[in-house]
């Protein structure tokens, strides 16, 4: 409801007709078998523009869904690893990395500490520095390491070459077979699912 007693009357072709009443407003929306509609009320005095409200809403709610369905949505997607993580599983979680990165998402590298691990956060910044020589043009280092509780994270973000990552060479079918070399220390992670992949 449009309270003021003058308002600039703009027509549905978009041309302004002048200052007028609001009830002579009103009548010529009427006579055009339109609604009067307010779009700038804090002008003085108020614009209002005759036209089909209904439409109009209508095509708002239409370009906001078009705006949605256009917009990129970006994850974190984290991957897990620890100070003494193998040279197979490393490349593999690489992989995982280049192909976060590659989908236009950012990548959390996280690497939990056990134990007296703890005390040699240089192992862990060892393996993060590894990380980003790895993934090289890829990626950019959005959040160097730092030390959160028990755990050392770094956020790498899409690079220039991200999308350009060759994601037929990153078939997991490649990667060597693992090998198992019978260490008594099988059962050390037996509950541990510190490197799984979220």
């Amino acid at each position: 409801m449009i309270h003021r007693p003058e308002v600039r009357v703009i027509n549905p072709d978009g041309q302004q007709l002048g200052i007028y009443s609001i009830g002579q407003a009103l009548i010529f929306a009427q006579e055009a078998g339109l609604d009067l509609v307010e779009i700038n009320p804090k002008a003085n005095p108020p614009v209002c523009r005759i036209m089909d409200f209904g439409k109009f809403k209508y095509e708002q709610k239409k370009q906001a869904n078009i705006a949605k369905k256009k917009q990129k949505v970006i994850e974190v997607k984290e991957v897990k690893m620890r100070p003494k993580t193998d040279d197979h599983d490393f490349a593999f979680k690489v992989k995982h990395i280049l192909r976060f990165l590659a989908d236009g998402n950012k990548a959390k590298v996280t690497i939990r500490f056990r134990g007296r691990e703890i005390a040699h956060p240089e192992t862990a910044a060892r393996v993060l520095n590894r990380v980003i020589e790895e993934t090289g043009e890829f990626a950019i280092v959005e959040q160097p390491y730092r030390l959160e509780g028990r755990a050392m994270t770094m956020i790498l973000a899409p690079g220039k070459g991200a999308a350009s990552v060759n994601r037929e060479a990153m078939r997991f079918e490649e990667l060597p077979p693992l090998v198992d070399d019978d260490d008594a220390d099988d059962f050390d992670d037996e509950n541990d699912d510190d490197d799984d992949l979220e």
